[in-house]
């Protein structure tokens, strides 16, 4: 019988594009960093938190992890559908004047997805159930912020952003660690 080929878990890399990246937003979103910040965010967006997802994705699809797969293409795409919708919104190629409230029935649209994704968390890790848990919070958020421009709402969006973002950056970095010593250093917590 032939050697099989230890393939890499791509998790780790997914997290840390969605987690990197939503620190970054979310600190805007939060009123901790200026709003002009947002140029910053979208080749990050597109870069780190879109294509290195839909690349971590497609890795999940060839190592049959059906969870991976749908959150890591998603939201990928979700990052790709920011960055296009202000660049496409700040070049006047989309009238984006009166679009608040269809912006924040997609954002409450991606707290629904994030809801049932957070549901088979229950059976993966405490930390990917955190995770989940800050973001479809995050999405009800913003998107009930924007739908009836309640900027404090958008704020408070902001900084369970920023806990759902270091909670992806800590499960990503317990991920490599434990990987790279063989053993538990970080803790990220047994399913239920």
């Amino acid at each position: 019988m032939a050697d099989e080929i230890k393939l890499a878990n791509p998790g780790p890399l997914g997290l840390i594009g969605f987690g990197l990246t939503t620190v970054i937003l979310s600190l805007i979103n939060a009123g901790i960093l200026p709003q002009a910040g947002t140029s910053v965010v979208l080749p990050l967006a597109f870069a780190y938190g879109g294509l290195i997802q839909i690349i971590a994705g497609l890795m999940e699809f060839r190592v049959g992890n059906t969870f991976g797969m749908v959150a890591f293409l998603s939201y990928g795409a979700f990052w790709w559908w920011f960055c296009l919708l202000i660049l496409l919104g700040s070049h006047g190629i989309l009238d984006l004047k009166d679009a608040g409230s269809t912006i924040g029935a997609t954002l409450l649209a991606w707290g629904v997805f994030t809801l049932y994704m957070w549901v088979g968390t229950f059976r993966i890790n405490k930390a990917l159930w955190w995770v989940f848990l800050t973001l479809w919070v995050t999405f009800f958020l913003l998107g009930f912020g924007a739908l009836g421009g309640l900027h404090g709402l958008t704020v408070t969006g902001g900084w369970v952003g920023i806990l759902c973002g270091l909670l992806a950056a800590y499960t990503s970095f317990a991920i490599v660690i434990n990987t790279t010593f063989g053993r538990t250093v970080l803790p990220i917590g047994a399913p239920a």
